[in-house]
């Protein structure tokens, strides 16, 4: 494949698992990306790809899944009874947290008009979160920026978006936590100075890092969506509370898209309008400074949609239970085979496009 080949992942808590069958699909068709881009735990499983070897990806992701993963001795018992496994699990996650990425904060127990800082604010701390990053992530590698890595937060402060890329700058666990610090659950991370949260805030596709990227390159982007954008009308309170919430992570990530193929097709207009010009004019600095707006680079991005699992619920982004991950991790697994398989990004282009969106079980939207 000559294109660059690039990953994006949404943030979702325990929907994450998807974006994992996602690349164990990728890595045995012998896939592998040059550019991984996550917020919240799509930068926990980007962190994850991009801090280790191609070899040893897939037994760190594992690593990780299996380490977050509820499981009870009640397990076989409750799955006689529909949703009780999952309404348990979710249950002791809320009160007990997840091992290895975050524990109850005793300080939120004062109340919530108590002063603890920003970094403090929070009802739980994600602090063994650190070290799992730490054991499953070679941050040495990371900073080799093969593959590169993006991470995506957004400031307390002043409300920017900024991402964290390994191209520019050394990256470290704080910044992988600062993409994963959804208030008021985890606590803001302080990077240079400034408080960081979860980038899903603002924006939880993470999509336009790579169409905006500078230079531009011709690239194959696998979107990995987890919260589904369209969906049915609710008709209970609790249906619309998963509503609300699908739309709010799905994240305008069709605008985005739309926005950036009328871009892209402007840039691709200027390119053929400078192939009319005489030789001449185009030896010329001011032509030159204007073609300069122009490029030929062609991005086909292949969007991935995580399916909804029967009897999910607006809880699905907390449900470890061992069979949501499984279940989720096999969905990605058999949807990018799929994908990869047809190689839609291998069809004919047209010269005028510069972003085509491939779809499973779509034409090209162009």
């Amino acid at each position: 494949m000559s294109s660059q080949v690039v990953l994006v992942f949404q943030g979702g808590g325990a929907l994450g698992a998807y974006q994992a069958g996602v690349y164990e699909a990728m890595h045995e068709r012998g896939i592998e990306p040059d550019w991984v881009i996550g917020t919240s735990i799509g930068a926990i499983n980007a962190a994850i790809i991009a801090g280790n070897r191609p070899e040893h990806r897939l037994a760190r992701l594992h690593a990780f899944w299996d380490g977050v993963q509820k499981s009870s001795p009640l397990d076989s018992f409750l799955r006689l009874w529909p949703g009780a496994s999952g309404y348990f699990g979710n249950v002791e996650t809320i009160v007990h947290g997840i091992p290895g990425f975050f524990a109850p904060n005793p300080a939120s127990w004062v109340g919530m008009h108590f002063p603890l800082g920003v970094e403090g604010a929070a009802y739980y701390s994600t602090e063994q979160l650190r070290s799992t990053l730490a054991s499953l992530v070679d941050f040495e590698l990371v900073r080799a920026c093969r593959p590169r890595l993006t991470v995506g937060a957004v400031n307390v402060r002043t409300g920017a978006m900024r991402y964290f890329d390994s191209r520019k700058e050394a990256l470290a666990p704080d910044h992988v936590m600062a993409s994963g610090a959804l208030p008021p659950a985890f606590p803001a991370i302080r990077i240079d100075g400034e408080p960081y949260w979860d980038g899903g805030i603002y924006s939880n596709t993470p999509i336009e890092a790579v169409l905006e990227d500078t230079p531009r390159r011709d690239s194959v982007i696998f979107s990995v969506n987890v919260w589904r954008p369209q969906g049915d009308e609710p008709d209970t309170i609790w249906r619309v509370i998963g509503r609300q919430k699908d739309i709010q992570y799905a994240s305008r990530a069709d605008s985005h898209i739309e926005k950036q193929k009328q871009l892209h097709r402007l840039r691709h207009v200027i390119r053929e309008l400078g192939k009319q010009l005489p030789p001449a004019r185009l030896r010329s600095a001011e032509v030159k400074d204007l073609m300069a707006w122009g490029c030929g680079t062609t991005m086909h991005v292949v969007r991935l949609l995580a399916p909804g699992l029967d009897g999910e619920d607006h809880t699905k982004d907390i449900d470890f239970t061992a069979e949501g991950i499984r279940s989720r991790w096999m969905a990605g697994y058999s949807d990018t085979l799929r994908a990869i398989d047809r190689r839609p990004w291998e069809g004919h282009e047209d010269a005028i496009e510069g972003v085509i969106v491939h779809e499973p079980g779509r034409a090209p939207i162009r």
